[in-house]
């Protein structure tokens, strides 16, 4: 049994120095001393014949060897947790739990106060969480700091799960009193004339709207890219400039702010809404309850698609 809790043991130090690349930030992870994470890198080489991490200058770089088995060990750690959790019967009355939830910021509006709500009247004792999401890629559902993403990327990795939940149609948001204000005067060469800001949490000027007006021989001038759907309605509020946003989330903030919706004068794929998580919640009680919340309230009074992808 000695032997086994060592393994076991080892198995996460291992985890946490391939995912922090440093001792310093492994011990912090796995909550230890850095000395004491200092050992067990010692161990480990001793074990498998291999650095793992080799320093150079200021920085520790990962070995060809710990590079080659950083998904596999990240895999067994998960399969051995998940042979070790207890198994219990889900009672929301009791459940105390705090979800991280990494949604669009669009869709925290469209969805969140009536998931918050239906958790709140089954589960008191459950939290949420929400958190922007990154201008870059971050492994927070591999590394079991996101619980729920949802956003428009159908994810690629093997281990994540996702459901299409809902998708929705892109409309022109401007001011009321813009030259384009009535639908007839809205054409494609018209709307490619115009000045627009772009939506984007990356900071791209182009996404597939784009492409579609290539098709069409037509190019937009782009001014400005924000993060936000709020602040590209601000944008356009005292101004000719236009943005594009989805219908479902728009609907609510245009009018407060004297602002129009009008539709595309070409045809644009309505924009998908996924729902994704790490395989290792499966089958957790907890988690699938409150995916399937977030589901309906992401699906909205219109309700969407759900197709499952393994």
């Amino acid at each position: 049994m000695t032997h086994m809790q060592l393994d076991l043991n080892l198995l996460a130090a291992l985890d946490a120095l391939l995912e922090e690349g440093s001792v310093a930030g492994a011990a912090a992870r796995l909550h230890v001393t850095a000395p004491a994470m200092s050992r067990s890198l010692g161990r480990i080489r001793r074990t498998t014949g291999d650095q793992i991490l080799v320093r150079t200058g200021r920085t520790m770089t990962p070995t060809p060897y710990a590079i080659a088995v950083r998904e596999q060990v990240h895999d067994l750690l998960q399969q051995v947790q998940g042979v070790l959790a207890p198994s219990r019967e889900l009672d929301l009355t009791t459940l105390e739990r705090t979800f991280t939830l990494r949604w669009h910021d669009s869709l925290v509006v469209l969805g969140g106060p009536a998931l918050l709500a239906e958790v709140r009247r089954q589960a008191p004792g459950v939290r949420l969480r929400f958190i922007a999401e990154s201008s870059i890629d971050t492994p927070g559902l591999r590394r079991g700091e996101v619980d729920l993403e949802a956003n428009a990327n159908r994810p690629t990795q093997p281990e994540i799960r996702s459901d299409r939940v809902a998708e929705t149609r892109q409309v022109i948001v401007m001011r009321r009193g813009h030259p384009l204000a009535r639908a007839e005067a809205v054409t494609a060469a018209r709307y490619a004339e115009a000045e627009h800001v772009t939506i984007s949490r990356r900071g791209r000027f182009d996404n597939a709207l784009d492409e579609t007006l290539a098709r069409l021989g037509l190019t937009r001038r782009v001014v400005a890219t924000v993060p936000t759907e709020g602040a590209g309605f601000e944008f356009v509020r005292e101004s000719d400039l236009l943005v594009t946003a989805p219908e479902s989330t728009t609907h609510s903030a245009v009018a407060d702010l004297g602002l129009v919706l009008l539709p595309l004068p070409f045809e644009l794929p309505p924009a998908p809404v996924y729902l994704s998580w790490h395989q290792r919640y499966d089958t957790d009680p907890a988690h699938v309850w409150l995916r399937d919340l977030a589901r309906t309230a992401l699906a909205g009074p219109t309700g969407g698609g759900n197709q499952s992808t393994p």
